[in-house]
């Protein structure tokens, strides 16, 4: 089927997982059937994104138009599929990119699907789930996936990661930098393996101290080099370090990648062979992998596992909360009142200010129960604290903007609200994340007391962007001090251009 084809998808659940690289784009459809995946479509498009990132990480013009162009076939393909049965997550380039925001804006016009930049971090978790549900065994297993401008690497046991790590170094980038015009020579190689080398020198030893028994390659890159060895008749499974320096004399003979000629190796992997090989070299040499096995399985499988697992209710990202939770040892009983005084204000207000996905009122639980995670650092500005380690942690489960959100609403949950310090979001309106704020900020300061039971019940009435509560009669009347409180609030929201009263 080509690109341009609309597709007929059966009614029974049909998701999709697109997987926008550094260097191809990658669309995978299946069916949910008996809480399996049976994969009904697979669409592979190289686009090259990395190659139009320049040095102080703009992407150009001609990448740009690439991409764009692609995503709007694939709109075509993924036709009749609804927003909550794709998800679409980018990652190296448009992570490093810093006009990504320009990208996004742009596909936004010819893609009608939200496109998640992911964390490095994630994007190793996501594979190796992708590894995990193709793979058995019940030893620990590294899984190795070389990309257009990142490595990532994972070792795990079952469904569990033990260690998850992205690495700046990729197939496209390295042969940019360390292949330039296309020559390929010893010196060349010897360059880049030594920059791969020291790229993983703050992980190697605490790899091998976790240690594995198997290794698992992904990508295309690996894919490519595996069937360069078996089409040379050195091996038909595994990949050993002496296949890879077979392979590197091999390419050194040839001497440019236009002349580049390998059963197995297609041509429009052999301008970046290079590159990769000399990343999967150095991996072999830093973490002294004996041998590796190729897998038909990567980070757009792990995506459908993970989509299937939240049909399913079991989101990981509520564990991750979960975890931070009990590692910062937040105050619950506090971070419960707060929640449940923003639930229920977002509840009041979610018809006006037009929230139609549970998706916000997720993030604003979240951000509840995360709000006082600063005080591990220091009670002084804790809010600034809180947002700096959600900005920065790692955080299983969520994609970049999704962190950023319930890091910017607990940045702004107390002191003065800012505006012109919030950050920009894609996938969110703007409007609506300060409504956000507006709710936990307020939530925040009924609870100040930290007292179980100590609010009545009260009104809340929103019209436009104005907010009124209302408590029984008398009752601030014997508050003076949450009436200080309310009044400071009423001030900091008026500041920003809001209306907040309370009666």
């Amino acid at each position: 089927m080509s690109l341009q084809e609309t597709q007929q998808w059966p009614s029974a659940e049909t998701v999709a997982a697109l997987d926008i690289g550094s260097n191809s784009f990658h669309l995978i459809v299946a069916r949910i059937v008996d809480g399996s995946l049976q994969t009904l479509h697979k669409i592979k498009h190289r686009v090259r994104l990395a190659e139009g990132l320049s040095e102080d990480n703009l992407l150009d013009e001609a990448a740009m138009s690439r991409g764009l162009e692609t995503l709007t076939q694939m709109a075509q393909t993924l036709q009749g599929l609804p927003q909550s049965s794709v998800r679409v997550v980018a990652t190296y380039t448009l992570r490093k990119a810093t006009n990504a925001n320009e990208f996004l804006t742009r596909a936004w016009e010819v893609f009608p699907y939200p496109i998640e930049i992911i964390p490095g971090t994630e994007e190793a978790r996501l594979i190796y789930q992708g590894v995990a549900h193709t793979v058995a065994g019940d030893d620990n297993r590294l899984v190795i996936d070389i990309g257009g401008g990142s490595t990532e690497f994972i070792i795990g046991k079952h469904f569990t990661p033990l260690r998850v790590n992205s690495r700046s170094m990729g197939c496209v980038s390295y042969t940019q930098q360390f292949f330039a015009k296309g020559k390929i020579t010893e010196r060349c190689f010897q360059r880049a393996i030594i920059a791969a080398e020291q790229e993983l020198e703050p992980i190697s030893d605490d790899y091998k101290t976790t240690g594995w028994q198997t290794v698992h390659g992904t990508s295309g890159t690996i894919k490519a080099i595996r069937e360069a060895i078996r089409q040379n008749g050195w091996s038909q499974d595994q990949i050993t370090a002496k296949h890879l320096e077979k392979l590197k004399q091999t390419l050194i003979s040839y001497g440019h990648v236009d002349k580049i000629d390998i059963p197995g190796v297609s041509e429009h992997r052999r301008p970046v062979l290079a590159g990769g090989l000399a990343v999967l070299i150095a991996a072999f040499d830093s973490l002294d992998i004996k041998a590796m096995v190729y897998e038909d399985a990567a980070l757009r499988e792990g995506v459908l596992y993970e989509m299937e697992d939240r049909f399913q209710h079991h989101d990981i990202r509520q564990r991750t909360v979960e975890s931070l939770r009990s590692r910062y040892a937040i105050d619950l009983k506090q971070a419960n009142r707060v929640g449940v005084s923003a639930a229920f204000i977002y509840t009041q207000v979610k018809n006006e200010w037009g929230f139609d996905s549970d998706e916000y009122k997720h993030l604003l639980a979240w951000a509840a129960c995360l709000h006082e995670i600063g005080l591990h650092i220091h009670s002084t500005a804790y809010h600034k604290h809180s947002a700096y380690i959600l900005q920065f942690t790692d955080m299983p489960g969520f994609n970049t903007e999704q962190q950023l959100l319930i890091a910017n609403l607990c940045r702004f949950h107390r002191k003065k609200l800012k505006l012109n310090e919030l950050s920009n979001f894609n996938l969110f309106k703007q409007n609506q994340v300060v409504r956000l704020i507006r709710v936990l900020r307020i939530a925040s300061v009924l609870n100040l007391r930290r007292i179980e039971n100590y609010l009545p019940g009260y009104a809340v009435n929103v019209s436009k962007e104005d907010i009124k509560i209302e408590f029984p009669d008398g009752f601030l009347d014997q508050q003076p001090l949450l009436m200080a409180d309310l009044e400071l609030e009423s001030q900091m929201q008026s500041e920003a251009g809001f209306n907040f009263n309370f009666c």
